[in-house]
């Protein structure tokens, strides 16, 4: 038999029980679209995730800090109310809380670390302030990294919070979050200005009171980006002149989204917006990939000293983008397998519906053995018939996932289409149906004249 006869044998069959093939290929229209969907979805994340992390440096590295020994020790006492611990076993254990040295193993007394001191105070340490509750973070430690580390780039303190704003086109007073950050900060976030320019060292130095406001901020507070620059704003009751707007960016970094920020020279927001209340972060940039693990050691090394009994947290920018790429490709693949599930149920209704025509058409089996046709025959018409199955249903199921991409994005999740989704879904798809349709087809093909024609 040619194979442009078997090829219509193949579609007058389906064509014949259109409504029986339809509802077969349900599986595979809703595991292809499944797969569409999942890869969209993916995409979408991992689009998202490079996104976030575009205005980063793959050298940035980040510290926060954590509490000291001894304002864990204070704080556990002031929940016993403040006048020293309890006693245990009817002893009573010294209040360490306003002491002047803290006893150690060799009975000296090891004095308290200056809150105040600097290092032309002649401490051995480098520099920084201490608080109730941890360590605070100050521009002396930026200055010691920057003086000690090799291979620092740009470094920056950093302090946000939201702050109350007036002016432009806001009819009330109005919570923006405000950044104070150093000059450097712009390099280290990759910040572009679109109008004006960002703040100079003299402005940090001089405390003055100026501004550069992220694109979306500035659309908020005056209407129109380029109406911001060169005009005033009131935050937290005091007047400060625009000097800048950034360029749309659409991404975080460091916690904080630059198109939603109002930055301030740090030493102006310590000043007049944050005060003590503030708990800042240094964000510094290795001059080389390369050496941002020397460049995390050396700085942990140096706040140590500065903080003998305090924990920090270091982070890289190039950890945090691998960690999250890590993550989305692992929901992907999570998604992956619960369509494959869904392809393989599809894949056993095609078996199934083919068990059942198997039975119905042995007559027709038995009349194609009687008129010479082979074994490989035979099983080719029903395997091409469970692909065609399949490829019908993974057509239909490609379309319909496209087209549902749209639904997908209006809750709120990014879904990019991708060609080779598509491509991947119909392939699965007809390997499937051949596969599952593979057993059937084989016991059809060893079905005898005699046996075939024998059960009509």
């Amino acid at each position: 038999m040619r194979f442009t006869e078997l090829m219509k044998m193949v579609f007058v069959n389906i064509f014949s029980s259109k409504s029986k093939c339809a509802l077969t290929s349900l599986g595979i229209v809703a595991g292809s679209a499944t797969i569409v969907l999942v890869i969209a979805i993916g995409q979408g994340g991992k689009m998202d995730v490079a996104e976030q992390f575009k205005n980063l440096n793959a050298g940035a590295v980040e510290v926060s800090a954590g509490q000291t020994a001894d304002s864990v020790m204070e704080s556990m006492m002031e929940n016993f109310g403040g006048g020293g611990m309890p006693s245990f076993g009817g002893g009573n254990v010294p209040d360490f809380g306003n002491r002047g040295g803290m006893p150690n193993s060799g009975g000296n007394s090891m004095p308290n670390r200056s809150k105040s001191s600097s290092r032309s105070g002649g401490r051995a340490s480098f520099g920084g302030a201490a608080r109730s509750g941890g360590v605070t973070l100050t521009e002396q430690d930026v200055d010691d990294i920057a003086e000690v580390v090799p291979n620092i780039e740009a470094i920056s303190i950093i302090a946000s919070g939201e702050a109350a704003v007036e002016g432009g086109d806001l009819e009330e007073e109005t919570a923006y979050t405000a950044a104070g950050v150093m000059p450097e900060y712009a390099d280290i976030s990759n910040l572009e200005i679109q109008y004006g320019s960002f703040f100079d060292d003299y402005a940090e130095e001089d405390c003055e009171k100026v501004c550069v406001l992220g694109y979306k901020t500035a659309q908020s507070i005056f209407g129109a980006a380029y109406l911001a620059a060169g005009d005033y704003i009131s935050i937290e009751g005091k007047n400060y002149e625009v000097i800048g707007v950034l360029s749309s960016m659409g991404t975080v970094s460091s916690g904080l989204s630059p198109d939603e920020t109002i930055y301030l020279p740090y030493s102006t927001a310590k000043k007049y917006v944050f005060g003590n209340a503030a708990e800042p972060k240094i964000s510094a940039v290795a001059s080389d990939v390369s050496e941002v693990e020397n460049v995390m050691a050396d700085i942990e090394t140096v706040l140590a000293q500065n903080y003998p009994d305090a924990k920090f947290t270091v982070t890289d920018a190039g950890s945090q983008m691998e960690a999250a790429q890590k993550s989305a490709n692992t929901l992907q693949t999570l998604l992956i397998a619960v369509a494959s599930i869904v392809f393989v149920v599809g894949g056993i209704g095609i078996m199934n519906v083919l068990f059942v025509t198997v039975k119905e058409r042995t007559g027709e089996i038995g009349l194609l053995k009687a008129l010479g046709s082979k074994k490989r025959v035979i099983l080719l018409e029903f395997l091409l018939e469970a692909g065609m199955i399949a490829a019908f249903g993974g057509i239909v199921g490609v379309g319909l996932g496209y087209a549902l991409i749209p639904a997908v994005e209006m809750t709120g999740t990014r879904a990019e289409p991708v060609m080779t989704a598509g491509i991947l879904s119909l392939v699965f798809a007809v390997v499937t149906g051949t596969i599952f349709g593979f057993y059937p087809a084989l016991k059809a093909s060893r079905l005898t004249p005699i046996e075939a024609l024998g059960s009509e």
